[in-house]
């Protein structure tokens, strides 16, 4: 069990658990005015339920694992805004929507051609057979409004691989973070923001976690001050 300040991330049904990455990427991705917000393999519902924390939007959460689905709409309906929630058991590459999305949020499996765990459910959370990176730009294509936002959180190595094909699809590179986890550190992850019919050219900022080993940057409280209960300054 996983506690912030506003709400729990109950996790023991899940194969991937509260993480750094879900909870940046969580803070990070921009949806201010979104009205309809998709969470792409969402687990236990950890983004989505940070996403409807930082909107008013309603939030539709798509699990293809059944435990992890569960669990995701026990969290969310346990959470303050449960009515503006949806947890959907599916796959997302056989998913339809009625309407547009405004923002679409995914913190995706992307370990490429490495060693599968024997756990299935983790296998499926992790290795990008399951969605990989052109499926799930198809489904963003598919499933944007024009102009409309997806925002990731992928290995640092990857980054380039991920916009060519983005840009593919038809979605340009909007934004680039790169997060150290401590000043001296190279970037092991990304977030990027791709955006829908919209020709840019990236914004590219790096991002310091700690300032030392357990000591949070300023820039990372700022970020995460209103999910963590460890940051109250």
């Amino acid at each position: 069990m996983f506690k912030f300040k506003q709400f729990t991330i109950k996790q023991e049904r899940c194969a991937m658990k509260v993480g750094t990455d879900g909870c940046l990427l969580g803070a990070w991705a921009d949806i201010a005015g979104s009205k309809h917000i998709l969470d792409i393999g969402c687990g236990s519902g950890l983004i989505a339920i940070m996403a409807a924390q930082r909107s008013g939007a309603r939030i539709t959460a798509v699990e293809i694992d059944k435990e992890a689905a569960a669990q995701a709409r026990e969290n969310a309906d346990a959470s303050p805004w449960k009515e503006r929630i949806e947890i959907v058991n599916a796959d997302i590459l056989g998913y339809r929507s009625s309407q547009p999305f405004d923002a679409i949020v995914s913190n995706p499996p992307f370990f490429i051609g490495s060693l599968k765990c024997p756990d299935a459910a983790r296998t499926t959370a992790r290795h990008d057979s399951t969605l990989p990176c052109s499926a799930l730009m198809q489904c963003a294509k598919e499933l944007l409004a024009d102009g409309g936002t997806l925002s990731v959180v992928i290995p640092a190595d990857i980054c380039e691989l991920w916009c060519n094909e983005a840009l593919f699809k038809g979605l340009s590179t909007r934004r680039i973070l790169r997060v150290r986890t401590l000043p001296h550190k190279l970037p092991k992850r990304v977030l990027v923001e791709f955006v829908k019919g919209v020709h840019t050219q990236p914004e590219i900022k790096d991002f310091i976690l700690e300032d030392s080993p357990g000591q949070y940057s300023s820039e990372a409280k700022e970020l995460l001050r209103d999910f963590y209960i460890k940051i109250t300054d």
